[in-house]
């Protein structure tokens, strides 16, 4: 997906500098759903999760290459500058050139602490795996949250520019009454200064948007050049929360911090049971064949009763010796270090079920926490909703009478004021509502959903 922007992006580049126009930056809309499966694919944290699991695999075949025969060869070449030789005759022996090949053949037949090895690597696997699924759980928790805090400020954005443009026009019409002798200074001066303290919070949200952008951009690892545009708005979700059965479970079964620690548990009694494994013996079978070739000399020795020198002659020599066997390793003492390195894994295991047990209660409490949260936000939300519908009646009445001549100032902008309030305390009502429950679905470890996901694009379109 990175790949696909980055060549969009370069695309209009190159079609902006032949056109000979500035650059425009590329702006990708993203539903709720699509920003979730660009983080997962595309962000750092995810993609080195994977890549531990592929590592521990290798690990594990590493460890089963123990099991498997081992073949090595060798060779060697040597030449005599200077032989030996007998003291009275002179006569020296021993070969010129020699040469020296050789074969060893290795198979383990019983070796416990492999086998060890090997369920240690299957938990150094799975604990991989729960490792990578924590970093999904989280990054999809991390995105919603984001996605929602975008969507609240843009439509906190937009009612504070609504409330604006209202409070900009009472103050036009304040100030035509108080030029026309209709309406008194003090009414054009309170419009005024309504108009302004709304001011440093549309500032201040704008800036909280764009920090809130470069944060959804940074989870999605896209380029600063790509803009991003939502789909969606709180009112669809505030809809399909009033939908929502509130049974929530409370099972924390596949809670990643707990599973965890029991591959951590199983990891450390695949660790005790190395330890063990070193008490007991191994057993292999071996295999040599050497080759070995010089050029010894033959000797005569027929003309030296005569009182003649011996004579030789040079002539390659070739054995070929091979043998099997079976060798046997059986530990006797050690210093007592395995009784000792048994023991400390004992404890560590001891202290690993403790600390279990307490992030299960932990864990249970937080869950609690979560579906109190949501629903509290769901009644605050439906409360919300109840008191945004009668400030938008009283601002209203209070509209009419104000240009009636039968209001005040203060009455119009105090109904303003609570108006925009409403509504502002309405999304953050519903804001309080998604976010819960996407801390509700991460402490449970709840896994991203396709199905699901695909259900919630179509609500969002």
């Amino acid at each position: 997906m990175k790949r696909v922007f980055l060549t969009v992006c370069a695309l209009l580049s190159a079609a902006a500098l032949a056109a000979q126009e500035p650059v425009r930056p590329q702006t990708v809309t993203l539903t709720l759903d699509q920003a979730i499966e660009i983080a997962l694919s595309e962000n750092p944290t995810i993609r080195i999760a994977d890549m531990a699991i592929e590592r521990q695999e290798y690990v594990r075949k590493e460890t089963v290459g123990n099991l498997l025969p081992s073949l090595s060869a060798s060779g060697q070449y040597s030449y005599s500058i200077i032989k030996q030789k007998m003291a009275k005759s002179g006569l020296s022996f021993g070969a010129d050139n020699t040469v020296t090949i050789g074969a060893n053949l290795n198979v383990p037949l019983f070796v416990p602490a492999v086998y060890a090895s090997m369920k240690l690597n299957d938990a150094q696997i799975a604990e991989a795996v729960e490792t990578a699924r924590s970093s999904r759980v989280n990054m999809v928790n991390e995105v919603r949250k984001a996605y929602y805090n975008i969507l609240l400020l843009q439509e906190s954005l937009g009612v504070l520019r609504e409330s604006e443009e209202i409070m900009r026009q009472t103050v036009d019409n304040t100030r035509r009454m108080y030029e026309a002798e209709l309406g008194s200074e003090y009414d054009y001066i309170t419009a005024q200064s309504n108009l302004s303290a709304i001011l440093p919070n549309i500032i201040q949200t704008e800036g909280s948007m764009e920090v809130a952008r470069l944060y959804m951009r940074m989870l999605l690892s896209l380029p600063e050049e790509v803009a991003i545009e939502l789909v969606g708005d709180l009112g669809s979700y505030s809809e399909e929360i009033r939908n929502r059965p509130e049974a929530y479970s409370t099972d924390v079964s596949n809670n990643s911090d707990l599973r965890l620690l029991d591959i951590q548990e199983r990891m450390l009694e695949a660790q005790l049971r190395i330890t063990n494994a070193q008490r007991m013996p191994t057993l292999a079978a071996f295999g040599t064949f050497s080759l070995y070739g010089n050029d010894m000399p033959e000797i005569n020795f027929g003309n030296m009763g005569g009182g003649a020198a011996a004579s030789s002659s040079n002539q390659f020599w070739w054995q070929h010796p091979a043998s099997v066997g079976l060798s046997i390793s059986i530990p006797i003492f050690s210093g007592n270090k395995i009784n000792n390195q048994a023991k400390q894994a004992k404890i560590a295991i001891e202290q690993l079920r403790m600390q279990r047990e307490y992030m299960e209660e932990s864990t249970g409490m937080q869950v609690r926490t979560s579906i109190s949260n949501l629903t509290t936000a769901r009644s605050k939300m439906q409360a919300n909703a109840i008191a945004m519908t009668q400030a938008q009646k009283a601002y209203d009445i209070m509209d009419a009478r104000y240009t009636g001549g039968a209001g005040t100032i203060l009455e119009l902008n105090s109904a303003q004021l609570q108006l925009t309030q409403a509504q502002l305390n309405y999304r953050q009502a519903v804001y309080d509502y998604l976010a819960a429950e996407a801390d509700y679905e991460k402490i449970i470890g709840r896994d991203y959903d396709v199905p699901e996901a695909e259900e919630r694009n179509e609500l969002g379109k």
